[in-house]
């Protein structure tokens, strides 16, 4: 099927899925999570190849471990689509409702936003949760996965798409796209006759792409320079555990810590235990002058290093003098991801909170927290840095618009 001509399936199917209730759609979501899981010998087979073939190319061991599928994390998807089963379904909510003075009555009511394309890199669990959420907020979508995990997706897909079938569902609901190469997703960019939203998500260069290119409204996904800023009022029981676990609990994540910014105040008594730390857990440490002084086999940082999303075992580390400084520094590298502070100090943590400008921000807790999973969204269809139509995990409310109805009783103008 060409790119044509899973536009006009997929704009076939957004009206068909509309049209289906809560309870049905549920049902479909729960068929499909048990058929995940009985098909998790294929998918596994299938993610193996795709494995392989990174571990060929060279493939960096961070964007291996995005790409690998295990029992557990199969598990982990198909209980994603069984959480977004238990939420309450988002279409029909009355948003506002007012009545003019001339009788005519205006709701304003969330509804589905249509076809909803997505470009993902090597993450084949995208495929799973990007249908669930757009499914139960009444979409359909158009799927384009890399290379790297064709097979996977390919799985994946083929076992949701079967599964909708017996349930008595439109299986064009998803759609994934098997051309691997540039010129099909240049083209699928332009598909804006049939696709009413793209979604990107992966890295720099592919969001680069994407919203430098596409003739569809796009909503941004961004990478994840993500900061722990360490006060002057720390408690170090709390700070080393949360910096080892945002940093190494996943490397290859977009919520994993990249920079640390420490106070002066507090810099010899947290570096030297953290370093040990890190070094147990093989990650590089990269700090300015004063880092050094602490922590004298580390190495230089430079202006790039605060910037930069390593998705590695690779630490940036700044000392500063005052919590202005820290918020300037963050609020000047950051990519408005997610950002920690932490401090006993109630009114910095407050501070902190109000000034950092990311879409998430935490006081005394880690990073990776910002998951649409650990949000209690089921899932997530990516986290949005953009202050425009959505921001931070993207879940089913985010996958929708409005639309204002407006009852009348022979009203003219």
């Amino acid at each position: 099927m060409n790119l044509t001509e899973m536009g006009k399936a997929a704009a076939a199917a957004k009206y068909e899925v509309q049209k289906m209730s809560a309870s049905a759609k549920n049902a479909a979501l729960l068929a499909v999570a048990d058929a995940l899981t009985g098909n998790c010998g294929r998918i596994l087979e299938a993610n193996g190849r795709d494995v392989s073939r990174a571990q060929e190319n060279g493939m960096h061991p961070g964007m291996v471990d995005r790409l690998r599928l295990t029992e557990a994390r199969v598990e982990a998807m198909a209980e994603g689509l069984r959480q977004i089963a238990g939420l309450p379904d988002p279409l029909g909510e009355v948003l506002d409702r007012f009545t003019r003075p001339n009788g005519l009555e205006i709701e304003k009511r969330r509804v589905p936003l249509g076809v909803i394309g997505i470009i993902y890199e090597s993450r084949p669990n995208v495929t799973a949760d990007a249908f669930g959420l757009c499914f139960k907020a009444g979409n359909a979508c158009i799927l384009k996965g890399g290379k790297d995990a064709i097979d996977s997706n390919t799985a994946i897909a083929e076992s949701i798409r079967a599964s909708l079938a017996e349930c008595g569902a439109c299986a064009d609901a998803i759609q994934l796209i098997t051309d691997t190469d540039r010129e099909t997703t240049e083209r699928f960019m332009k598909l804006n006759g049939y696709v009413d939203v793209l979604i990107p998500r992966g890295g720099a260069g592919l969001i680069r792409a994407v919203v430098e290119n596409s003739t569809i409204p796009v909503i941004e996904t961004g990478t994840g320079n993500c900061h722990i800023y360490v006060d002057e009022y720390a408690d170090i029981q709390k700070a080393i555990p949360i910096i080892i676990n945002a940093k190494t609990q996943r490397i290859g994540v977009c919520n994993a810590c990249e920079s640390l910014v420490i106070h002066e105040n507090i810099r010899e008594k947290v570096l030297p235990a953290l370093a040990e730390a890190l070094r147990s857990a093989s990650v590089e440490i990269r700090g300015d002058e004063r880092t050094l002084r602490s922590i004298p086999d580390a190495s230089a940082a430079d202006e790039e290093d605060y910037g930069k999303e390593y998705l590695d075992y690779i630490l940036s580390v700044k000392t500063v003098d005052s919590l202005d400084e820290a918020i300037t520094h963050i609020n000047r590298y950051n990519t408005g991801h997610s950002d920690s502070i932490i401090t006993e100090n109630a009114d910095n943590a407050q501070r902190f909170l109000n000034e950092v400008d990311s879409a998430c921000v935490y006081a005394n807790a880690s990073t990776r927290f910002t998951d649409g999973f650990e949000f209690g969204f089921g899932a997530e269809i990516g986290i949005s840095t953009q202050k425009l139509h959505a921001r931070g995990p993207m879940g089913l409310k985010e996958l929708t618009t409005y639309k204002y109805v407006i009852r009348g009783n022979g009203q003219i103008r």
